[in-house]
């Protein structure tokens, strides 16, 4: 099963756990410290840089009946809706801006180019996902209530279409975002049930149909007639497909970079048990063991949003994007320091893994080798049981503490040489 004692599966004691705590405090209280005109430049910089995009896309749809114009448009929008959804959209509505007290990229203020409306995704993201990130049955990102994604959930016939669920998730991302809130399946099912808010459910529903409206009219209807003065009917037809292109384009990357970061091998899943009793220090490291980072440069971190640095961005996710490459490096010798494991990878090997446990858990548990206490995708601290790595403790050879990296690389390196 899942986590249900994190620091015994740590290997941390809960002095080591409040400590760890004081220190990532520590890198909050510098970060803050240092915000100013460099951050503000580089916020102004990426805005215009992402409305350049945006202006030179929709122009390119004037010609979007030839190849070249057709092709510039819909990369150049995608390009466009990415860096407004990752690097702006996203990280402006976690208030990561507020402290410049600038209405325009202010989190209370803040509209994304995105079929979800801004409202209803800060609290299913910002609220229930930040505070139980990976905790089963809590937050509804571990699988979005349609994908297997650990053994924990427990198979059905249903999971066998885990490829195919994915699939239609990945291109039709931000309609999976729009609707999340609403947690469909369970209104079906309470709507008659004298608690349930069906009022509340109605006025949620309304403002993601408007918004899905407002969308749909602005990409599909409005963009794609600017198409007809040069191209006629034919343009019409071009603009439209480009323009879809582009958002099929920004819905792969996101789904992408958000697997990335929370499904990969390493990134692992919690229990229910005591969450809301944690301490701030025992909430830090649930999202250092929960979360994967990517690596590949400035660009893949622009790009992304700075979600390459999914652990550090869980830890503070009102802190300016910028500046998780220099709170990764801390972030990292603290791993060191405490002996925990820090899971980064390219985006390629994180997406392949992300898929390779979707397609595995499509099968019922009787097909798969590992257990539900160590396997690629979750683990627990019984998979310590019964050996000399139950305990924290430090090797007699060269002083060191032997923590959880030491540890389960040691029993994976065991286990692997068993097999045939």
């Amino acid at each position: 099963m899942a986590i249900t004692d994190i620091p015994e599966y740590a290997h941390l004691t809960e002095a080591d756990v409040e400590t760890l705590g004081a220190e990532l405090d520590a890198i909050r209280r510098d970060i803050e410290a240092a915000r100013g005109e460099s951050d503000v430049r580089y916020l102004q910089r990426t805005i215009a840089a992402q409305r350049g995009l945006e202006v030179a896309g929709r122009l390119m749809l004037l010609g979007a009946h030839k190849r070249g114009f057709w092709w510039g448009s819909a990369a150049t929008l995608g390009l466009a809706k990415i860096i407004e959804n990752m690097e702006l959209g996203h990280n402006i509505m976690h208030g990561q801006w507020d402290w410049m007290n600038d209405p325009e990229v202010h989190s209370t203020t803040w509209e994304w180019d995105n079929a979800g409306t801004s409202r209803l995704w800060k609290h299913t993201h910002n609220y229930v996902h930040h505070k139980y990130t990976n905790v089963l049955g809590m937050d509804d990102d571990v699988g979005y209530k349609t994908l297997r994604v650990t053994r924990d959930q427990p198979w059905t016939p249903f999971n066998s279409g885990n490829v195919v669920y994915n699939t239609l998730l990945m291109l039709l991302f931000e309609y999976g975002v729009a609707i999340q809130h609403l947690e469909l399946g369970r209104a079906a099912t309470k709507w008659k049930k004298p608690w349930f808010d069906r009022e509340g459910f109605k006025a949620d529903a309304s403002d993601v149909g408007r918004k899905i409206g407002r969308q749909v009219l602005k990409d599909y209807v409005a963009a794609p007639l600017v198409g007809v003065p040069f191209g006629g009917t034919r343009g019409w037809r071009k603009a439209l497909t480009a323009t879809i292109t582009a958002n099929v384009i920004r819905n792969v990357w996101t789904n992408a970079v958000i697997f990335c970061g929370h499904f990969p091998d390493g990134a692992e899943k919690f229990t229910k048990q005591d969450v809301d009793n944690e301490t701030q220090a025992q909430w830090y490291l649930r999202q250092m063991l929960g979360s994967a980072n990517l690596s590949g440069g400035p660009v893949i971190d622009f790009l992304s949003g700075n979600l390459s640095y999914q652990i550090e961005h869980h830890l503070f996710p009102d802190l300016p994007s910028n500046r998780l490459a220099e709170i990764g490096v801390r972030v990292r010798a603290l791993c060191e320091k405490y002996d925990l494991p820090y899971t980064v990878g390219p985006l390629h090997v994180q997406y392949y893994k992300s898929w390779r446990t979707i397609a595995k858990l499509s099968l019922p548990d009787k097909y798969l080798r590992d257990t539900a206490d160590d396997a690629p995708e979750t683990a627990s601290e019984a998979m310590f049981a019964g050996t000399e790595f139950a305990e924290p403790r430090t090797d007699e050879r060269t002083g060191r503490r032997v923590g959880l990296k030491a540890a389960r690389a040691a029993i994976h390196a065991r286990r692997g040489r068993r097999r045939p």
